[in-house]
């Protein structure tokens, strides 16, 4: 049972789910490594694309992005049972049984395709909570199939003092005739955040329709304004005065049961700033001038979202289309940019970044590329695709596409790194495994260090990986060096460091062992790091 205000909350079991629910703890750290050929535009713009199975995907990435994520999106599988389409919409693909069989045992033969999501979005969800920021939230979409087991499950990992809202998006607006029962116009968008004590919604940009309620009778010099009621229905011990219009009817007092907003006193200094209005012929009830120009930015976000407002699911196909038309095959209800934009209008700032694990046709990219272009941001995404052929040739098709322009849409600019999920890292004894290749874990070690891709090789100079902020980073690994003693070249020795390609400023060496005294590495201006210790992994 969770506790919630001090109330027990009750928790949700299921078959399997003692196997699963500290499963991510479990799945072994693997290297990520860049591809340069399937790369876009310039890849120091940060953004990432992962081609790989998101929950190792995950756990590989977690050490560079822990804590740093402000906005995630999800579109996980709905699990309508629809086998026909076995993409993103059922958990009996062969990737997730064959998942659930190493991962349950036995089990997983008597599991619904309830219990198999379940098992599925757990440890997904576990690991996903610790890239947010505290000021950070999540979003993911869903239908009724599975709506009251991921509030459940989601109640359980972030803490249901978290959730924040459900929203209601419309992602239809017209009725399907072969519908069983009821057709369903409406999706979910489930809301949590890292800390809802902390973490707060920006306004949503005020609309053309909203404005035009502003109007300026009187021709007040401020401009626009439009009026609210000067009573309300809480207590005000203040608020039962009499008034006394510009014509001279009196008005003995607020509606019953009512009160005036403000006191006497402050009801007469507003008068006296042409802030009341009394009407044309100055004999109407009193109402409070609201100037455009003094008003917020935007609106309160409200959890009713229009497809007038932020699209809907035919909008997000003929997108998709537009871009690629081979995307229309695969994806058939695709979530609309403006969806996402909506998202990030909420829960971003210029410079944020955004994290979305189930990318399939990029959305969540394209519409923090379209962000970035509108308000002069410079958000940052990292999508996971688990299908090669989805991730190469639609996600990142999408992706390059918005950033070159296609059709009548220009281009947004940008660029991004394609990576894909290497060897593992460590054996079950925390050994690197032999398996593991010098360049493997090159491309780890600099990605640790600088955030950054490994450099392409500038001739012979291993073990030097590259130089950083004006920082060099060494790599000793597997006789780099050519050293055939007993270490292997792998070990720091005085005779390794007169070896290492020469810089002026600060380095940083990883080896296995360190031979030179502490002093002497502080004059040399050498931060040793041992292997396999000091490479983070979790």
């Amino acid at each position: 049972m969770n506790r919630y205000h001090g109330r027990e909350m009750p928790t949700l079991d299921w078959i399997g789910k003692k196997a699963v629910v500290n499963h991510h703890k479990e799945v072994p750290y693997r290297l990520i490594r860049c591809e340069g050929e399937l790369c876009a535009g310039p890849v120091g713009e940060g953004n990432l694309l992962v081609e790989g199975d998101n929950l190792e995907a995950l756990k590989a990435l977690l050490p560079y992005y822990a804590g740093k994520v402000k906005c995630i999106y999800i579109d996980p599988p709905y699990n309508t049972g629809n086998e026909k389409w076995a993409y993103n919409d059922n958990v009996n693909s062969p990737e997730i049984r064959k998942w659930l069989g190493q991962t349950v045992g036995r089990e997983a033969e008597d599991l619904s395709r309830h219990d198999k999501w379940l098992c599925m979005m757990y440890p997904r969800l576990a690991l996903l909570r610790d890239f947010l920021r505290e000021d950070g939230a999540i979003f993911i979409s869903i239908d009724d199939n599975e709506f009251s087991n991921l509030r459940s499950i989601m109640d359980e990992v972030f803490g249901a003092q978290n959730f924040v809202a459900t929203v209601i998006w419309q992602k239809m607006f017209s009725p399907k005739n072969s519908a069983r029962h009821l057709s369903e116009s409406h999706d979910f968008i489930l809301l949590f955040a890292k800390n809802a004590e902390i973490w707060r919604p920006n306004l949503v940009p005020r609309s053309s329709k909203q404005d035009v309620r502003y109007k300026n009778p009187d021709n007040d010099p401020r401009g626009a304004w439009t009026s609210g009621d000067v009573s309300a229905r809480n207590f005000y011990g203040a608020g039962t005065y009499e008034i006394v219009c510009p014509s001279g009817r009196v008005i003995a007092g607020p509606p019953k049961g009512m009160y005036w907003r403000v006191s006497k006193e402050n009801f007469v200094q507003m008068d006296m700033d042409k802030r009341i209005w009394w009407g044309k012929d100055g004999n109407n009830v009193p109402r409070i001038k609201r100037f455009l120009s003094e008003v917020r930015e935007g609106v309160v976000p409200e959890t009713i979202w229009l497809h007038g407002e932020v699209g809907n699911t035919q909008e997000a196909k003929k997108e998709v289309v537009s871009v690629l038309p081979a995307g229309g095959e695969v994806f058939i209800t695709p979530k609309p940019t403006r969806l996402l934009q909506r998202i990030l209008q909420l829960a971003t700032e210029k410079d944020s970044l955004v994290m979305d694990s189930f990318a399939g046709s990029g959305t969540t990219g394209h519409a923090v590329l379209q962000m970035n272009k509108a308000d002069n941001g410079c958000r940052k995404f990292i999508l996971i695709e688990m299908e090669e052929q989805i991730a190469r040739e639609i996600t990142s098709g999408r992706i390059k596409s918005a950033i070159a322009g296609y059709s009548d849409s220009p281009g947004l600019g940008g660029g991004f790194r394609y990576c894909i999920l290497g060897e593992p890292l460590f054996d079950e004894r925390g050994k690197i495994r032999e398996a593991v290749k010098y360049r493997d874990l090159a491309h780890h070690v600099y990605f640790t260090e600088t955030g950054e891709p490994l450099p392409k090789p500038n001739g012979k100079r291993f073990p030097l990986l590259g130089v950083f902020n004006g920082r060099a980073i060494y790599l000793l690994f597997n006789g780099v060096l050519g050293d055939k003693s007993a270490h292997g070249g792998n070990v720091l020795t005085v005779a390794t460091l007169h070896k290492l390609p020469e810089h002026s400023g600060p380095r940083v060496v990883y080896g296995t062992a360190c031979r030179i005294s502490a002093a002497r590495l502080k004059r040399e201006g050498v931060t040793f790091k041992q292997i396999p210790y000091e490479i983070k992994v979790s």
